[in-house]
């Protein structure tokens, strides 16, 4: 007679794969200098049905005290990095993360807004991962089937249609930038670079799967980041879409911080233009008070000045932020629609200049 307890063990790999369980998850896949995947599930970043996103081992959510706008899309952010290496703590600038460090950020609508934990529709995963040759951004788009994303290095673009919580109604065609657009945004004198890992970004309480933990410092426990100091003692941005989180003043410069200032900085894409949107400037002339464009043009609108304290009609960068015009609009990339909370919210600010 057959031992029950054999017959049992040898039941379970059958059970498991009856009932949905993977019990052979193994690590994740990468290698600095190993070329793109042609599959998003090669990785193994996310263990089970790929579209649930739940992480693998060592795999760490994480989330911006303000995201950057993209056609009102909902982002899932996570960072991964090999054994035995570590980031290195900045105070303003994006943390050194070591080569083999891949950030992974998921794009998605909910089908209900109001309901941000029900089913939903991912177009996109960009992946910008650290190579021996320095950064690299890496687009794969999602099929309908929500099965699997596959590499796709010239972008695409989708059909897409939801309804905000206000109740809006919206159709667009989502863009997804090719591999060479991630550059636009992504340069920092001239080498690509991570723009939301840095302290006023992620200063935050995250909900991880064993309880509320500040970002920093589970970045630090996890071997991820060194040289960290206490939260309360490191730069910290508002969440600009929250009235709560602070001042109108406070909350308008983090927006600009985090979607325009990646550019609009002395060492970024925008240099040239003179107008530094980075949250910790203080020149008023360099964030735009009275400043005269660089090169006036379709940009300006006629205007004169990038912002005209107390006349926001008479400012370039809201005039810019408002077009949905190429070679108008700003950012230059990355939305076909309008932020009209954004909007809302610079207006107010030049407002009570």
């Amino acid at each position: 007679m057959k031992n029950p307890i054999f017959a049992i063990l040898m039941m379970i790999p059958l059970l498991a794969v009856a009932f949905g369980c993977d019990i052979t998850d193994k690590p994740v896949r990468f290698t600095p200098d190993s070329e793109p995947l042609a599959k998003l599930s090669d990785y193994r970043f996310f263990k089970g049905n790929i579209s649930d996103l739940n992480p693998n081992d060592r795999v760490l959510p994480y989330n911006l005290n303000t995201s950057l706008f993209t056609d009102y899309a909902w982002k899932r952010r996570f960072i991964w990095m090999p054994v035995g290496v570590s980031g290195l703590y900045h105070e303003m600038d994006a943390f050194d993360l070591p080569v083999g460090t891949v950030l992974i950020k998921n794009f998605y609508y909910p089908d209900d807004f109001g309901n941000p934990d029900g089913p939903r529709r991912i177009l996109e995963t960009r992946l910008l991962v650290h190579t021996n040759n320095g950064w690299r951004g890496l687009p794969y788009i999602w099929n309908e089937e929500q099965s699997e994303a596959f590499l796709s290095l010239a972008g695409g673009d989708t059909q897409v249609e939801f309804t905000l919580q206000s109740g809006e109604h919206i159709q667009t065609r989502y863009l997804i930038p090719n591999a060479n657009q991630c550059r636009s945004c992504h340069l920092v004198d001239g080498k690509m670079t991570p723009i939301g890992p840095a302290a006023r970004h992620l200063n935050k309480d995250f909900l991880y799967y064993d309880g509320l933990q500040n970002q920093l410092i589970r970045w630090k426990q996890e071997g991820y980041l060194t040289g960290i100091p206490n939260p309360a003692d490191a730069p910290k941005l508002p969440d600009a879409s929250a009235k709560d989180s602070g001042p109108v003043d406070i909350r308008a410069r983090a927006y600009l911080d985090i979607n325009c200032a990646h550019c609009h900085n002395p060492a970024g894409p925008g240099r040239t233009s003179g107008l530094y949107l980075r949250a910790d400037v203080e020149n008023p002339t360099a964030i735009g008070i009275m400043k005269p464009p660089v090169a006036a043009g379709r940009g300006s609108g006629g205007r004169q000045f990038s912002i005209v304290p107390g006349k926001p009609d008479e400012s370039i960068l809201l005039y810019r932020m408002e077009s949905k015009e190429p070679g108008i609009m700003m950012p230059e990339i990355g939305r076909t629609i309008v932020d009209q909370e954004a909007v809302a919210l610079i207006r107010e600010w030049i407002e009570g200049m």
